[in-house]
C-alpha cells in the first residue's frame, strides 16, 4: 500500500518568489517550514493505495482532464488549519486558477472509480508553509503577513500523481517520488 497524492505543483518562478518572502521571516517562529522543492496544492490524497490500482488510476485521471487546458493561478493570502486561534497549519491561498475546484473533483472521482478511498475532507485550494509541531498557535499576526502576499502569476499546465514516503527525507520529513505527470 502506498501514500499517494495528485497535486498542482506551481511554477519555479512562483516557489522561488515565495521563498523570498518567506525566508527573512522563517526564524520569528520555531515552526516546521515546507522545504521549496515540497511545495504543492493537493488535489486528491489517497492515504492507503494499493500498488495495483496505480496505473488505472493515472490512466483515469488522464481521460478526465484531457479536455482541460492551461489557466492562470497565483499563489496569494493566507490559510489557517483548523482556524486562527488554534493554527496547526499555515498555509499560502491558490487564486486565479477557475478550473481548481474542478480538478479535485476530476481527481478524486478517478480514485474512487479506480477503487482507492480518497480524504474527503473539504477542497480549500492552498500550498502549506509551516506546521506549528502540533501544538495549537495563536496566528493572526502570521495571517496579516501572509495576507499581504501576493506571488506572480503561472500557467497550471499539469497536474503530478506523487507517493508520499513517510520519514525518508531530510529531518525525518517526506520523500515525495512522482509516479505520473499529466498535461492539460
Amino acid at each position: 500500500m502506498m501514500r499517494v497524492f495528485t497535486a498542482l505543483v506551481p511554477s519555479p518562478e512562483a516557489i522561488d518568489h515565495l521563498d523570498a518572502f518567506l525566508e527573512p521571516r522563517r526564524a520569528a517562529a520555531g515552526f516546521r517550514w515546507t522545504r521549496p522543492e515540497q511545495l504543492h496544492l493537493t488535489l486528491a490524497f489517497m492515504a492507503s493505495a494499493s500498488e495495483a490500482r496505480i496505473d488505472d488510476y493515472v490512466e483515469r485521471l488522464a481521460e478526465s482532464l484531457d479536455d482541460l487546458t492551461p489557466a492562470p493561478a497565483r499563489l496569494a493570502g493566507a490559510v489557517v488549519f483548523p482556524n486562527v486561534a488554534e493554527g496547526r497549519v499555515l498555509a499560502v491561498g491558490v487564486t486565479g486558477a477557475a478550473p481548481l475546484a474542478s480538478l479535485a473533483v476530476r481527481a478524486r472521482n478517478a480514485a474512487v472509480a479506480s477503487g482507492i478511498e480518497v480524504d474527503g475532507q473539504r477542497f480549500r485550494p492552498h500550498v502549506t508553509v509551516a506546521r506549528t509541531g502540533g501544538r495549537p498557535t495563536e496566528l493572526t499576526s502570521w495571517v496579516r503577513l501572509l495576507e499581504t502576499y501576493e506571488g506572480p502569476e503561472w500557467a497550471v499546465g499539469s497536474v503530478a500523481v506523487m507517493a508520499s514516503h513517510l520519514g525518508e527525507g531530510p529531518r525525518r520529513s517526506p520523500r515525495y517520488e512522482t509516479l505520473a505527470e499529466i498535461l492539460l
